[in-house]
């Protein structure tokens, strides 16, 4: 004889076992093995990826807080370093005594309190010896010019104006007090010949036309004909000038500096190829 309670309880397991295994047995069929979650994870990474090069208009740059924005300068800072045109030229020299046509004397330098003295001497316009003056070899660079801005007041600061309008400034800055003008190259033309000297001094006149130096501008007017550099003895006898003379001039890098009787005075001071002193202009 079977009792309804035990018949009910068995029917009840059976029947309640079968439902739980009915429900285990999906579940357990969709577990993922560590090999397929990995991939699956990776796929969504890629999706996501190509989703978001999609709509970069270069896909090899990285994101963009890793990119360098280059901010474009104004555009006279453009034109790397350009000629300045029909540009008045007149001689002076270290040691020259001052007068009407030279203010100031030149046994200093704005940049240089004692330059005679660093020069190694007098450079004479008249009693020379080839680019030298007569009688001893200079310790500086004969072939130099001066330019009407100096970047620094009183020696110990630069120009508000300074880190503006001087391209270079920046990456020529060693500090307070430090002019970033001080020996720049520059080339100088005339007549189909090409001149290279260091910036030494502050002149013709005029101590802050930065318009002029470098953007492009005419010369501010001055009692000298408005002249707007001032050559060495070495560089007038170079280009070949008489006297007073017209002359094209621009800044130039270092490395822009061909070989010639200045190259002694490269950093490096070893003589570079010797370049043509006719070169075409821009």
């Amino acid at each position: 004889m079977r009792l309804p309670g035990i018949h009910c309880d068995v029917i009840s397991g059976s029947c309640c076992g079968a439902v739980i295994l009915g429900a285990i047995l999906p579940v357990a069929a969709a577990v993922l093995t560590t090999t397929e979650r990995t991939a699956l994870a990776h796929e969504k990474f890629l999706e996501n990826r190509r989703a978001s090069i999609a709509t970069r208009v270069n896909p090899y740059l990285g994101p963009g807080v890793a990119q360098v924005v280059e901010e474009l300068p104004r555009p006279w800072k453009v034109r790397r370093n350009p000629w300045h045109h029909r540009i008045g030229a007149t001689v002076f020299w270290v040691g020259e005594q001052s007068s009407a046509r030279n203010p100031v004397s030149n046994t200093s330098s704005s940049w240089d309190a004692n330059w005679e003295d660093s020069f190694g001497g007098y450079d004479h316009p008249f009693k020379r010896q080839g680019y030298f003056p007569l009688g001893f070899e200079p310790k500086l660079n004969p072939f130099y010019i001066a330019l009407p801005y100096n970047d620094l007041l009183h020696g110990r600061e630069h120009r508000p104006e300074a880190s503006d309008v001087i391209p270079w400034f920046w990456r020529a800055y060693r500090g307070p007090g430090v002019s970033v003008c001080h020996n720049r190259w520059v080339a100088i033309h005339h007549q189909g010949r090409i001149a290279y000297a260091q910036w030494k001094d502050v002149g013709p006149f005029t101590i802050d036309d930065w318009p002029y130096v470098f953007q492009g501008k005419r010369p501010r007017s001055n009692a000298n004909q408005n002249a707007g550099i001032d050559i060495s003895p070495a560089v007038r006898d170079f280009l070949g000038m008489r006297g007073n003379a017209d002359v094209d001039w621009r800044f130039v890098e270092e490395s822009e500096v061909p070989g010639g009787p200045w190259a002694k005075w490269l950093p490096s001071q070893l003589e570079l190829p010797t370049g043509s002193l006719g070169q075409q202009l821009p």
